[in-house]
């Protein structure tokens, strides 16, 4: 498979200049777009609701959009099979890029990779916003077992309006191309589950490192990482600050134009 296979074209790149960067024998490819502080997101486990939140964020930053390996147009790298993969891959991509202190947003999947950073790299990081971040082990607010979901259903536990989504969907489901890159990007993620989740146990012990100003950004609709676990992540981070979003549902950058907005006011506060 060549690289310009990878990925949906669906997605649309426009605006954003495309780079390559190889770390560990593996293809990175990188989006990037504006100028001034570089602000760095970390996408979830799923490329191919595209890019079009981060488009505003490009009046006010660098902003840079690094596709993991193993998702979108990155190459897979068969060396990566757990999160502090994941790290380390990234502390050597943004060593590569010249990167020594960056605003660190993810989301999801991407939260937790990005909490995680924060926690062991903290230096770098100027600011971090967590989007429903996973990873957190929450009891009375567990995360869906993403092992027995029907991927037909995937879609509508991502937003709270699936007109959302419309425009990425296959208009069918024998599409090849959107079928394949789910099935690639949705074994990159398995990879990472425990028992059927993206949680890690000892990340609660962690998190009071994160000493850093941090945003916390939930839809109130999320159905993959619930609403309830917002209050944990808060009360275990120093220095946060929590905001959420009415009609909104996992992906609130996606539907929320307040909550892009969010990401700009505080990182620019």
């Amino acid at each position: 498979m060549n690289n310009n296979s990878l990925g949906d074209s669906r997605v649309d790149h426009s605006g954003f200049r495309r780079e390559e960067y190889t770390v560990d024998n593996t293809t990175t490819v990188v989006y990037r777009a504006g100028s001034g502080t570089p602000l760095v997101f970390l996408h979830g486990g799923g490329t191919w609701h595209g890019l079009e939140f981060a488009k505003a964020w490009t009046e006010h930053f660098d902003v840079i959009l690094p596709y993991h390996p193993g998702f979108g147009q990155s190459h897979d790298n068969p060396c990566i099979g757990s999160v502090h993969d994941y790290l380390l891959h990234y502390r050597e991509l943004f060593d590569l890029m010249g990167l020594t202190r960056f605003n660190l947003v993810g989301f999801s999947f991407g939260g937790r990779l990005a909490a995680e950073y924060a926690i062991q790299f903290t230096e770098q990081v100027a600011a971090l916003v967590l989007v429903a971040p996973a990873g957190l082990d929450v009891a009375e607010f567990p995360q869906p077992d993403f092992t027995v979901i029907p991927p037909e259903e995937i879609p509508s536990y991502l937003v709270h309006d699936i007109r959302q989504l419309l425009p990425y969907l296959p208009a069918s489901p024998d599409d090849d191309e959107f079928n394949n890159m789910r099935m690639r990007e949705g074994g990159s993620v398995g990879r990472m589950l425990r028992n059927g989740t993206m949680v890690n146990p000892k990340l609660r012990n962690w998190l009071h490192r994160l000493k850093i100003p941090t945003l916390l950004l939930w839809g109130n609709q999320d159905r993959i990482v619930p609403p309830g676990q917002a209050p944990h992540w808060q009360a275990l981070i120093p220095d946060v600050r929590l905001v959420t979003f009415e009609n909104a549902g996992h992906l609130v950058l996606d539907e929320s134009a307040a909550a892009q907005q969010a990401v700009i006011d505080f990182l620019n506060h």
